[in-house]
């Protein structure tokens, strides 16, 4: 287990010139540091796509469609247009994620009858660089849903379990949805990102009044666990317990006020692997045949 811990957090390990950068900064202007920080924090990178999400790739039908209200344009992806089905569920990647990512769970919804739709969020995948947010994400959803649903199920992962969970808040329909190692509090990613670039935590309140300010909300008006208590429909919440990228304790909170929630917590899976995991599946699958 110490060896794969280590291993995902080699993974994730933050480039030494970013974080030399930022302590250059700091150490001459809080201020550009937090300027920064606070740039890099809004900047997806984007990856390039692993063998076994080319089935996905190369099976959907493809469209480029524009969201309104951000003006800006993303990839939305239709993987199965099986006439015969009678269900649609939309899959949400998280951040540096694609449309592609939950290709093992799009597949297994498939064979349960769904067709599926996913997207490439701003700045990520095949959409167009730019920099972005989880209020473009939510957005984005509600332009996907206009345009290609209703849906019957949602499954966010990560940064897309936060934006599910926000968007059915805000108005967003569906019947069941699937939130794994989803975050929690905005506040609580800022803080672990600002960590990880090695910068003094003053970096993180600046960022936080900045976004409230750009945005004329605040950070708590986002909280999952607050989000959740208006949901009446079933969720599954699953996370991995040596995650390093959320913690756990963001599904136990979340857990904690949801009405009509199911917890799954599986160990050394971390924040990725969790997405293919034959159980997870599985757990996936019982949940979306339950009446």
């Amino acid at each position: 287990m110490q060896k794969n811990k280590k291993q995902q957090q080699q993974s994730l390990q933050i480039p030494r010139t970013i974080i030399a950068v930022g302590k250059t900064l700091q150490f001459f202007s809080i201020k550009l540091a937090a300027k920064y920080a606070q740039n890099l924090f809004v900047t997806p990178i984007k990856f390039a796509p692993p063998k076994r999400e080319k089935e996905m790739l190369e099976k959907s039908i493809i469209n480029k469609i524009v969201v309104p209200s951000l003006k800006k344009d993303i990839i939305v992806y239709q993987y199965g247009t099986n006439k015969t089905a009678n269900k649609t569920a939309l899959l949400i990647h998280g951040w540096n994620g694609r449309g592609t990512q939950l290709i093992t769970v799009a597949t297994m919804l498939m064979r349960q009858g769904y067709n599926i739709i996913s997207f490439d969020a701003p700045g990520h995948g095949q959409s167009p660089k730019t920099k972005t947010n989880m209020t473009e994400f939510i957005a984005t959803a509600f332009e996907v849903e206009k345009q290609f649903g209703p849906f019957d199920l949602i499954v966010g992962h990560s940064l897309g379990g936060m934006t599910t969970i926000n968007a059915l808040k805000d108005g967003l329909k569906t019947k069941r949805a699937v939130i794994i190692g989803s975050g929690d509090v905005v506040e609580d990613v800022i803080t672990d990102f600002v960590q990880q670039i090695e910068l003094k935590p003053v970096i993180g309140n600046i960022i936080k009044e900045r976004f409230e300010k750009q945005f004329n909300q605040t950070m708590a008006s986002y909280c999952v666990h607050d989000a959740v208590k208006s949901l009446n429909i079933p969720l599954l919440i699953i996370h991995d317990e040596d995650d390093l990228d959320v913690n756990v304790k963001a599904a136990y909170n979340i857990k904690k006020e949801a009405k009509n929630a199911q917890l799954m917590i599986t160990k050394g899976l971390g924040h990725r692997k969790i997405l293919g995991d034959k159980k997870v599946i599985e757990r996936i699958m019982e949940f979306v045949n339950e009446e």
